[in-house]
């Protein structure tokens, strides 16, 4: 299977990926400074991954009300903005892409991380999970509600994360509207209870995610802008589905088709949605027919189960995360059907090397 799509060239408008296995973002918490910046063990770290087709950094915050864990490196400040540029410049040395993922976590944070002050969330509306401070992964309460000054405010705090992405060497950035987070939560039923132009009407219940888009006009060419969703998120970090959910991403998936975007990024389920209303199991399948342009599937993706959904045409691309998270040669040993590091769990948002860079590469 080494001459599979999985390995060949993709064309992503004007970047050539060298294969179609993308990194995947993913939480790593090893900036442990007091301007949570990225690092030079954070460049080492994306460097050793750069034989990926495209790396999608872990979510970055585009502003401190966005935080919803700790030591995570942000990209609102000239001090996060010019540390960016050592991991951009450590993976253009080796050949490799990377966007910067654009993160605000809504609701899913804490007052510990917001000096006492509460998260910001569409709607008063506890979704009962957990944040990770620095008093270890605690319980979430209930949000502040956003005004529509709140709102604002935080689409031109996404327009200045993606300035700050451009200004950091970074080939594009992915915009996070998936998983539980803040434009999820708006497009949500569950946790978006507002009556203004913002809640209530599926056109209004996504506006937040297309006024960012349009905010992103004149920083960055829309062919260097991805967008990530999780259409059935069901029973898990406050999501659930109902009968307005699919719906509501359809017509998200449907109007991107609009902005000439180098992608949309689907997840497919967490938890099983075979037996949940309103709920679609096969999320690929289902939405590429909506969508002309590139998708990116992920999720619990092997060698195989890629390839296939390649060749079945229901994804151009396919996000790998903790493969790559213990593999940094992912795309050698998938080659040559070699073994897979074994993850450590224990070092996933830890602070140190351990865990993080020195996972072993095949031996030659």
């Amino acid at each position: 299977m080494s001459d599979s799509k999985l390995f060949q060239p993709y064309q992503l408008g004007d970047i050539t990926l060298k294969n179609r296995m993308i990194m995947a973002p993913m939480t790593r918490s090893r900036s442990d400074n007091s301007e949570n910046v990225a690092t030079a063990l954070t460049a080492t770290y994306y460097a050793q991954r750069a034989t990926a087709g495209l790396i999608i950094s872990e979510g970055t915050f585009i502003s401190p009300k966005g935080v919803g864990f700790i030591n995570v490196p942000a990209i609102h400040s000239a001090a996060q903005t010019q540390a960016w540029k050592l991991v951009t410049t450590a993976v253009h040395d080796k050949g490799g892409k990377i966007f910067a993922q654009l993160w605000h976590t809504g609701r899913l944070s804490h007052p510990d991380l917001h000096d006492g002050e509460l998260p910001h969330a569409p709607s008063a509306i506890n979704p009962f999970a957990k944040a990770f401070t620095n008093n270890g992964f605690v319980d979430t309460v209930v949000p502040k509600e956003m005004t529509i000054e709140d709102i604002k405010q935080t689409v031109l705090d996404f327009k200045n994360g993606a300035t700050n992405a451009v200004e950091a060497g970074f080939d594009g950035v992915e915009l996070h509207a998936a998983n539980g987070y803040l434009m999820h939560q708006f497009f949500n039923g569950y946790s978006n209870h507002r009556t203004d132009e913002y809640g209530g009407s599926t056109e209004n219940k996504a506006r937040i995610l297309f006024e960012i888009l349009d905010a992103l006009e004149g920083v960055i060419d829309y062919s260097r802008v991805g967008v990530r969703l999780n259409p059935s998120m069901h029973n898990a970090q406050g999501m659930m589905v109902d009968v307005d959910t699919i719906p509501t991403h359809e017509y998200i998936v449907k109007k991107l088709n609009d902005y000439g975007l180098a992608y949309v990024h689907l997840t497919e389920p967490f938890t099983p949605v075979e037996d949940v209303p309103f709920a679609v199991a096969e999320i690929a399948k289902h939405f590429r027919p909506l969508y002309q342009g590139t998708l990116i599937i992920n999720k619990s993706f092997n060698k195989e189960s890629g390839i296939q959904v390649i060749e079945d045409g229901y994804a151009d691309l396919v996000a790998y995360g903790v493969p790559f998270l213990a593999n940094p040669d992912l795309v050698a040993r998938f080659k040559s059907d070699a073994a897979l590091n074994t993850p450590d769990q224990n070092t996933f948002y830890t602070a140190t090397e351990k865990g993080y860079i020195d996972y072993p590469e095949m031996a030659l």
